[in-house]
């Protein structure tokens, strides 16, 4: 078993002033429009590894290529503006404690800030993280645990305003790599239940905030 912190959008005020301390978790996930500094601060104080993906609020991290502490953009050393020490899992499938995250940052595009992505665009994005995931499958016989994603599949927990509309793709991507988890943030609940939702046999959970899940593991 695995216990991970699952946080997105919005900061836990709890956790910045030393409730994290008292948190018993082998991970930290980020569904996206969180501050990086703010990842930054429960992986290090948990002494945790942390896996996420950007939201629409987050810095463009595309195009960049890390090599331990060293950071290229272009084939030039830059400064990676991620938190230090995260695992950037948008667009890849990345394995952390025994648990195969698979990862698709982002949010419908609605102007001209990073990390939106029309329907088409993310739709793209989307079966190449299908064919990534199945020639890993074919490797080991392993298939993905979680599918970590920014924005809520459309009509599953999403908004009908054009900022908030999920994506249609999240449906067959999910059912393409039949994960026991879908976790996505972007949308706020104000104060309003979120309940879970399915497609086939994943669980689709809203984790703005923060939220403490235990996840079953191959060992």
């Amino acid at each position: 078993m695995l216990r991970a912190l699952v946080v997105a959008d919005e900061v836990d005020e709890r956790l910045w002033a030393g409730a994290v301390s008292g948190l018993a978790v082998d991970l930290i996930l980020g569904a996206g429009d969180l501050p990086f500094a703010y990842l930054e601060f429960l992986a290090s104080a948990l002494d945790r590894p942390c896996v996420f993906v950007p939201g629409n609020h987050d810095p463009d991290l595309s195009g960049f290529t890390r090599y331990g502490g060293l950071s290229m953009r272009d084939g030039f050393p830059a400064r990676w503006p991620g938190p230090a020490g995260g695992v950037n899992a948008d667009g890849r499938v990345v394995d952390v404690g025994g648990l195969r995250i698979a990862g698709l940052g982002g949010s419908i595009r609605y102007n001209d800030g990073p990390n939106q992505f029309t329907q088409g665009q993310q739709a793209r994005r989307a079966r190449k993280l299908v064919r990534r995931a199945e020639r890993r499958r074919r490797r080991d016989g392993r298939g993905v645990d979680v599918l970590l994603t920014h924005s809520p599949p459309r009509h599953l927990g999403d908004r009908e305003d054009p900022p908030h509309h999920g994506f249609d793709c999240l449906h067959r991507t999910t059912e393409k790599l039949a994960p026991r988890w879908l976790l996505h943030g972007h949308i706020h609940p104000h104060g309003q239940p979120t309940p879970d939702r399915k497609i086939g046999d994943t669980v689709v959970r809203n984790v703005v905030g923060q939220h403490i899940i235990t996840f079953e593991v191959a060992r």
